[in-house]
């Protein structure tokens, strides 16, 4: 005899066997003691939660000869018969190969005979979303009103796609996602049956894998058991055949991500791939990861948030105080975009390792997330003592340096009278110039055509010598002068701005070296710095360090 796939070996019988949907069993089970059966069923859910096996119960539980509490017996000869495929009182229907009028119109022709055997004919279609639009039209007046001994059961995974017309003639059952803990428990029972070693650990993680899906489980379990037929079935050797990676790995990844340090983020990727895991996964575990720590900086209870063991979850616990839920969620933005882009790239290996250089260098972004990771590493700095004690040693061996008349270079001190004459320094730009700056790349998207393009490759900038509220917009290319010449441009960016902050400001276009102004006027660059420190509730200050000539 060939061998059974587990899915199909342990496929549930009655209801008692069936888990994870008791509030669909217990209705149904209700239903047929009652003698309350309906016409027309809709069963919706995720794959492999057990929408055709309940059918296939419910089938049997209504044409059974000695039915037990609402289930069915599976020892009369209609039980058997449906159990064995020979039943002419069962039809199974895949829509997605049968999804014309033609196959629908059989149905209708076929529903005028009664059943050879049994109280009911079931018809149970099974992918129903993919029925022709015509299918459907076909179906409605039979599934409203079909006779007395016939049962529709409609089965999907994407109820959305129905029309309304179907689902109002139907009573419709969600199926819900089984729990990590009911799905361990079954393969832990599956396994002592067939005499299988396990680990927990190993069926755990092969439970939280399969997502909600008993039937994923079980295909998962039994890949696992073949690769390592006869031998015991450790967490290690099933991160080993499904390409995963280990709970630590990813607590090693995050602190040297954390602590910037670009080579060993990227040489920890190294090692995986070498060690042949597949990349897709690794992207999806480490999302996971990231929102497990994430519940549980949120969280007043991390244990009842994630699922882990004790040692990880105190582990998870030190790293969430490490780091600020706004570094997370920047992460898990991150990842989330790299989920997507990685399922048809070529070059996944090089899209990880960009994603990885992103956390680790924020720098690389100029998003305002980046710019709050940037200074929680400031910050962290600040704090360490050696950092402190070492800016002091500079600060004093500078005061030294001139007391002696030598700068800290090494060349002579200028005199008072040789010294260069500063520049007077600009004053600080208005909070809604701030907020257009911020903004600037979403105002630009409101405009269309040659003044967009020029505008890409402007600057926004304002006066500093008088700090006034007035957009001052730089362009660059030659072109842009058509812009300029058109009166309806400042319009068109008035009504932008305002669209964006809410407020209307005055804008003046100018060409680059045809400032206003004495001397070229003083037209400098919009900082957002206050709107940082309203932030992060802290000074923010900007140093230009000149090189050494």
């Amino acid at each position: 005899m060939s061998y059974t796939a587990l899915y199909r070996k342990f496929r549930p019988q009655d209801f008692e066997d069936v888990k994870g949907q008791e509030h669909i069993v217990t209705t149904l089970k209700n239903q047929i003691k009652a003698d309350r059966i309906g016409h027309a069923y809709l069963f919706c859910g995720t794959r492999g939660t057990g929408k055709t096996t309940i059918a296939k119960i419910l089938a049997k539980a209504v044409n059974c000869e000695h039915p037990v509490d609402g289930s069915p017996c599976n020892d009369c000869p209609t039980c058997r018969a449906i159990n064995a495929g020979t039943s002419m009182n069962v039809i199974e229907i895949d829509a997605a190969s049968n999804n014309g009028v033609d196959n629908i119109r059989e149905i209708r022709e076929e529903v005028a005979y009664r059943p050879t055997q049994g109280r009911y004919k079931v018809y149970i279609i099974d992918e129903v979303h993919m029925l022709s639009a015509g299918a459907f039209n076909a179906l409605l007046k039979t599934l409203e009103e079909p006779p007395s001994y016939v049962i529709f059961i409609l089965a999907t995974t994407e109820a959305h796609k129905i029309p309304i017309t179907i689902l109002s003639r139907c009573q419709r059952y969600d199926f819900k996602r089984i729990t990590v803990e009911t799905i361990a428990d079954r393969l832990m029972e599956l396994m002592k049956k067939e005499g299988n070693d396990v680990e927990e650990k190993a069926i755990r993680y092969i439970a939280k894998a399969a997502d909600g899906s008993m039937r994923d489980a079980l295909s998962l379990l039994d890949q696992c058991i073949a690769f390592y037929l006869g031998e015991k079935l450790t967490y290690e050797k099933v991160l080993e055949n499904l390409g995963a990676v280990d709970t630590e790995v990813f607590s090693s990844l995050l602190r040297e991500i954390l602590a910037q340090h670009t080579s060993q983020a990227i040489r920890i990727l190294e090692d995986l791939i070498i060690r042949g895991r597949e990349l897709g996964q690794f992207v999806t575990d480490f999302i996971w990861y990231l929102r497990n720590l994430l519940l549980i900086s949120a969280s007043d209870n991390p244990e009842e948030a994630v699922d882990v063991s004790r040692e990880n979850l105190e582990r998870m616990k030190e790293e969430a105080q490490m780091v600020d839920t706004e570094t997370l969620m920047r992460y898990i933005r991150i990842f989330s975009q790299l989920s997507n882009e990685i399922r048809y790239s070529s070059q996944k290996r090089v899209l990880v390792e960009i994603a990885l250089i992103k956390l680790c260098q924020p720098v690389m972004e100029t998003n305002l997330d980046s710019l709050f990771d940037r200074v929680r590493v400031l910050e962290e700095k600040l704090s360490d003592p050696a950092f402190l004690a070492g800016i002091k040693a500079s600060e004093k061996e500078k005061e030294t340096a001139a007391s002696g008349g030598i700068q800290g270079n090494g060349y002579p001190r200028t005199s008072e009278t040789e010294r260069i004459p500063e520049s007077k320094p600009a004053k600080a730009a208005p909070e809604d110039l701030q907020y257009v700056k911020k903004n600037w790349n979403s105002i630009i998207r409101e405009t269309k055509g040659l003044l967009q393009q020029m505008l890409l490759e402007s600057t926004p900038k304002y006066d500093g010598n008088t700090g006034e509220p007035v957009l001052y917009v730089e362009f660059r290319n030659f072109l842009a002068q058509t812009c300029i010449d058109n009166p309806e441009t400042v319009e068109i960016l008035k009504q932008a701005i305002q669209k964006k902050i809410g407020k209307e400001l005055e804008v003046k276009l100018v060409m680059k070296k045809n400032e206003p102004g004495s001397g070229g006027g003083n037209l400098a660059e919009i900082s957002v710095d206050n709107l940082l420190q309203q932030n992060i509730h802290m000074d923010v200050t900007v140093e230009n360090i000149e090189d050494d000539d």
